[in-house]
């Protein structure tokens, strides 16, 4: 397995069929989808693999039952359908059945538990529906108070009556989603190069920048997709975006221990909200999300704020035995939905169905939509610019197309591989220890080893990530590679074994001390 993304413009191609901007999960996506098409194909971005909001999700893959419940069946029916996609064809070894727990305590009213149970039932009839197996989703169940806190035993035990149990997908991770689509792009042959940054673009040519040598050249393309999620009003004027933020926590397991299964903690006073709680394989759990609007410029890098922090904190200690305090929470994230502003309503009202918009240059941009939806977001986009500029391309072929290290759950299972390494790379985790072992040269035993006490991501992933998925820097590793950044203190401890990794691979790519700032817009 040879690199295949690359950071910068060296020895990029200058004139392709399609170039791609931003290598969020939609830009991914589409570069996959375009690639496979037999079309030639260069994906940029300025920063690095899921440096925006594919990252800061929930790490859920869910079957729209919250649209269902707002009326949008089409966008229920999509996400249901684009989720057993996942799950069971393109990505089995990423993406997991997840069980929920909604607990049916004193706050929750008899008529409310009647009509979520009748939710969840829909839900079901939409997994059917798009065909989803019974054995990667059972059906939804009504469970007595004793099944309920032997799930979930930090649950507080006064006035609970019972549960209701369901099940939804769960990612590994989302940015290794995003890396593992990027890379089978680039295993197709699609240029992947980060620290790119688009200066201008119309449909037909693209002024990029190096941001590694600050080189400045144009790529003559038939095509433009802008996938630059919040940034795609930067690319093209007159796409106008309203921003949402989704506030995330992190705590340590022992926070709420004895976490069996997902917990939907009820809002109080609200009719079908819920603060999910959600218990995370490297011994974290994910307390979010909040929906609030974000207005102003667009940072690199959203922060969550205190009100938002103490919000989800109230709703979950109303739900738990022991109350939790600030000082339970050792991470914190937030990631900003890209919304079409449609000039009414509050962002919670805003459709999250997906918008392909073609400017009047050409360049068709990609807007709003979810992580769950992103292979139908990316075809959806890819037909619009195929038809546009006239390209001959082959039909769609990622529905049925598996990501590199898909394999059957029986299969991932029978593998004699370190589970960590199955978990995050599926049929690949061999290959993986084994470019680990040819680049360094130590033990396998040293390369699975976790990099430092509780923090389990090992020397092995961190090497991978630069041999093979472009990271060039610490904050790569540690921040969208691997997940050790989301808290401080870890990525602290994690930081020695990162530079190691970026020494041992031939060392990090030097930059220049102040490259010149685009001459308009950020650029993705």
């Amino acid at each position: 397995m040879s690199p295949r993304i690359t950071p910068g413009l060296a020895d990029a191609p200058e004139r392709v069929d399609v170039v791609v901007v931003g290598l969020g999960i939609t830009g991914a996506g589409v570069a996959l989808d375009a690639v496979t098409r037999g079309l030639s194909v260069l994906a940029v971005d300025a920063h690095d693999l899921a440096f925006g909001t594919s990252r800061w999700s929930s790490k859920l893959v869910h079957g729209g039952l919250r649209y269902l419940a707002r009326g949008q069946v089409g966008v229920a029916m999509e996400s249901a359908v684009e989720r057993g996609i996942l799950m069971e064809v393109t990505a089995p070894h990423l993406a997991r059945p997840m069980p929920m727990v909604l607990p049916l305590g004193s706050g929750t009213t008899r008529r409310q538990a009647a009509v979520t149970r009748a939710g969840l039932l829909a839900g079901d009839a939409l997994r059917r529906a798009a065909r989803t197996r019974p054995e990667t989703l059972p059906r939804p169940r009504r469970l007595s108070a004793t099944e309920t806190l032997g799930l979930v035993p930090a649950l507080r035990p006064a006035g609970l009556r019972g549960g209701l149990l369901s099940w939804d997908g769960q990612l590994e991770d989302d940015a290794r989603l995003v890396t593992t689509v990027a890379r089978t792009a680039a295993a197709h042959g699609a240029h992947v190069r980060t620290r790119a940054r688009v200066l201008e673009a119309t449909g037909r040519e693209v002024r990029l920048r190096d941001e590694l040598t600050g080189e400045v050249r144009t790529v003559r393309t038939g095509a433009v997709v802008n996938a630059a999620g919040v940034w795609a009003g930067d690319l093209v004027a007159d796409v106008r975006l309203r921003p949402s933020r989704g506030t995330h926590l992190v705590l340590r397991r022992d926070a709420v221990p004895g976490l069996g299964a997902s917990v939907f903690a009820p809002v109080p006073g609200a009719t079908n909200r819920f603060v999910l709680v959600l218990p995370q394989p490297d011994g974290t759990v994910y307390v979010g999300l909040t929906d609030e609007p974000a207005p102003g410029p667009v940072p690199d890098v959203p922060l969550p704020t205190e009100p938002e922090i103490g919000f989800l904190l109230d709703v979950v200690s109303a739900a738990f035995a022991r109350p939790l305090h600030r000082g339970d929470v050792v991470g914190a994230f937030a990631g900003l939905r890209p919304l079409l502003d449609t000039r009414d309503g509050t962002t919670a009202d805003l459709s999250r169905r997906h918008a392909v918009l073609t400017s009047a240059d050409g360049v068709v941009t990609v807007v709003g939509g979810k992580l769950t939806t992103y292979r139908r977001m990316a075809q959806d986009a890819l037909d619009a610019a195929v038809a546009a500029a006239g390209l001959a391309a082959g039909p769609c072929r990622t529905r049925r197309l598996p990501l590199l290290g898909a394999a059957s759950r029986p299969e991932l299972a029978a593998l004699d591989q370190p589970a960590r390494l199955v978990r995050r790379y599926g049929a690949d985790a061999g290959p993986v220890l084994a470019s680990a072992v040819g680049v360094s040269g130590l033990p396998a035993e040293e390369l699975l080893a976790p990099v430092a006490d509780g923090v389990p991501v090992t020397l092995a992933e961190l090497l991978f990530g630069v041999t093979h998925e472009g990271a060039c820097d610490v904050a790569d590793l540690l921040d969208r590679r691997t997940r050790v950044g989301l808290v401080p203190a870890d990525r602290e401890l994690a930081r020695p074994a990162a530079e190691r990794a970026l020494a041992l691979a031939g060392g990090p790519v030097p930059r220049p001390p102040n490259p010149p700032r685009p001459a308009a817009g950020r650029g993705r």
